[in-house]
């Protein structure tokens, strides 16, 4: 096993799954945990100016060893994992030749991991694979990307000839649940651009994202007994259902892809009294974004024009925005990556991301910060693997783009 996939083995240890309903930051202990290992490990190989903030927010500098004529650049990854998936006693499993056939993740469970369902697996035919045992999340998302920066500062640090500019390198905690850059001080971070190492499969690169806004319908009913109900009960929960079926079933995310938005229903609690419903709405485009968002508010009305006023309230909250225009001006970021992956081998693929990113919020604080690959598939669930070639090759790539901004201010 390479030193990087050694890392990776042993962050995935420590359960870090965040907690949307914590009030605190990190929102659960073994964040915190990890953090503080970080922030020691950043101190052993050699980096600098190593801190944890009290919100967990891990910062250390790697010096440049050529001119102060080189841009500061960053590199930033998430140690959480998503609350989807249980994190707890992660036992990966490794396949050393993966043959092209069904994997089976747990036996007794029935759990397989098939390319019928994953055709990206056959992308690493021959190529050796991390997978789970069909009982937890990987970690892969975002333990990948953490492990791919350290081993790729401690392999600068090894190797003084590569010249390179001042590099910063940022952990931080909760991206899962949308709080990863609520405590994130750019000044103090002090780079003048940045990458999320927190991507996909290899070659992914991205600097579009999702406009984002979330939404919380609330309907009053009224419950009298059914023998005695006509022309006097109202049921909250059929409103529910009759909201859902105005917005176009085209627009859900089971039936979208690439540039396509969705509203995607997430939450529906009902019954005749009252009833609650949560979406989350995505778009690209910040007209169709707006135009998604005014929709849902003309189906509430007609509803409130249906069935009475004040029948259904609707808050609508914008959560993030496209990151594309605040990294256009600094293009050179997605110019040097692709370089900096094709010197590795890697042929890039540019797409959007279909969610948001930490680099989208962070872009917008004024550290523009574009995504790069992290190795892992199938986020998220028990079904997440990771070629380790891809983890390996990420290494590579986050060296290439130190040494490419090392030369261009040489």
């Amino acid at each position: 096993m390479s030193v990087v996939i050694d890392r990776f083995l042993k962050y995935i240890k420590v359960d870090t799954k965040s907690d949307s309903d914590s009030k605190t930051s990190p929102s659960t202990p073994g964040q915190f945990t990890l953090l503080r290992q970080l922030a020691e490990e950043c101190k052993a190989i050699g980096l600098q100016d190593v801190s944890i903030s009290e919100q967990g927010v891990v910062m250390a500098t790697l010096p440049g060893n050529i001119s102060d004529k080189a841009p500061v650049i960053g590199f930033i990854a998430h140690v959480d994992t998503s609350p989807d998936m249980s994190g707890t006693d992660i036992k990966p499993r490794l396949i050393e030749e993966y043959d092209g056939e069904d994997i089976v993740l747990n036996q007794a469970a029935g759990i397989v991991l098939s390319p019928r369902e994953f055709p990206e697996l056959l992308h690493y035919k021959g190529q050796p694979l991390l997978t789970t045992d069909g009982t937890t999340l990987l970690g892969a998302d975002d333990k990948a990307g953490v492990a791919e920066i350290m081993t790729a500062m401690e392999y600068l640090l090894a190797h003084p000839e590569i010249k390179h500019g001042t590099i910063k390198v940022g952990f931080t905690p909760d991206e899962e649940i949308g709080r990863g850059v609520d405590n994130f001080d750019v000044a103090k971070f002090g780079a003048e651009f940045a990458y999320t190492v927190d991507g996909g499969g290899l070659g992914e690169l991205e600097f579009e994202n999702f406009n984002a806004a979330g939404v919380k319908v609330s309907i009053k009913g009224r419950n009298v007994h059914p023998g005695t109900a006509k022309d006097r009960m109202i049921n909250a929960s059929l409103i529910g259902m009759e909201l859902v079926a105005l917005l176009p079933a085209v627009q859900r995310p089971e039936h979208t892809e690439g540039y396509e938005g969705f509203t995607h229903l997430t939450r529906f609690n009902g019954t005749v009294e009252e009833c609650s419903l949560g979406f989350i709405i995505r778009d690209h485009d910040m007209d169709k974004f707006n135009a998604k968002k005014a929709f849902m508010q003309k189906a509430v009305d007609f509803l409130n024009e249906k069935h009475g006023p004040g029948t259904v309230t609707v808050s609508i909250s914008d959560s993030y925005f496209n990151m594309r225009e605040q990294v256009l001006p600094a293009y050179h970021l997605i110019e040097t990556a692709q370089e900096a992956m094709r010197k590795a081998g890697i042929e890039p693929k540019v797409i959007p991301v279909r969610g948001g990113t930490d680099g989208a919020r962070l872009s917008f604080m004024g550290l523009p910060t574009p995504n790069l690959f992290a190795g892992g598939h199938a986020f998220h669930g028990k079904y997440e693997f990771v070629p380790t070639r891809s983890i390996e090759k990420a290494v590579d790539m986050i060296v290439n783009i130190a040494a490419l901004y090392g030369e261009k201010a040489a």
